[in-house]
C-alpha cells in the first residue's frame, strides 16, 4: 500500500466513511430506501444516477450550468473528506442491483458554515425522499457543531424552495446572481 497513492486513498477514504449514519425507510409501499454515506466504490452507481437525471434536474442541481460526465467528474463526487464534508446516498434495490435515487451533500467551510446540495432522481421526486435526506443532512451538520447550513437554489426551483421553507430555512438574495435564491438555516 505504501507508495501506491490510489490504493492509499481508497484505504483512507474507507476508514473515514461514517458507518453510524445508515438507515432504511419506506416512502412507498414495497420500496425500502437505504440512506447511507456515499463511498468511493460507488463510482458506477453514481455515474448511472447522474447520467439518468433529466435536463431539468441537472439544470436545477447545477444552477443552470452544464457538465460533461467524465470519470474525473464522477470521482470528484465520490471522493469525500468526511472530517469536513458529508455526502449521503439514497438507494433502492431494483432487479437485484443497488440503484441510487438521491444524493445530498454539504461542504464545510472554515467559518463553521456549510453549503448543501440535493438532487433526487426524477421518478422518485415528490415522495418525501428529499425531505428525509435534507433533514438527515441538517442533523449531521448540527451534530458536528456547524453553525449554519445554506444552499443556492434557482429561483424557478419551486420544489426546493418550498421544501427548504418547510424545514425552517429562510430565503435571501444571492449576492452574486439575481436568478438564485440563497436558503439558510441557523444550526446553533
Amino acid at each position: 500500500m505504501e507508495g501506491h497513492p490510489d490504493r492509499q486513498d481508497q484505504v483512507l477514504s474507507a476508514h473515514s466513511v461514517p458507518s453510524d449514519l445508515t438507515e432504511s425507510f419506506e416512502p412507498i409501499v414495497g420500496h425500502a430506501v437505504t440512506l447511507r454515506p456515499l463511498r468511493r466504490e460507488d463510482h458506477d452507481v453514481e455515474h448511472a444516477f447522474v447520467s439518468a437525471l433529466s435536463p431539468d434536474s441537472r439544470h436545477n442541481r447545477l444552477l443552470g450550468g452544464a457538465i460533461r460526465i467524465t470519470r474525473e467528474y464522477i470521482d470528484s463526487l465520490i471522493t469525500i473528506d468526511y472530517t469536513r464534508d458529508m455526502a449521503l446516498a439514497a438507494s433502492v434495490m431494483l432487479e437485484g442491483h443497488e440503484t441510487l435515487i438521491g444524493v445530498a451533500r454539504y461542504v464545510g467551510a472554515p467559518d463553521g458554515s456549510c453549503e448543501f446540495a440535493l438532487v433526487i432522481a426524477d421518478a422518485w421526486q415528490g415522495r418525501g425522499i428529499g425531505r428525509r435526506m435534507l433533514e438527515k443532512l441538517v442533523a449531521v451538520a448540527r451534530g458536528r457543531g456547524l453553525k449554519r447550513i445554506y444552499g443556492d437554489v434557482l429561483s424557478t426551483n419551486r420544489a426546493m424552495l418550498e421544501l427548504s421553507g418547510r424545514l425552517g430555512f429562510t430565503r435571501g438574495r444571492n449576492p452574486d446572481d439575481a436568478t438564485v435564491t440563497r436558503v439558510t438555516l441557523d444550526l446553533a
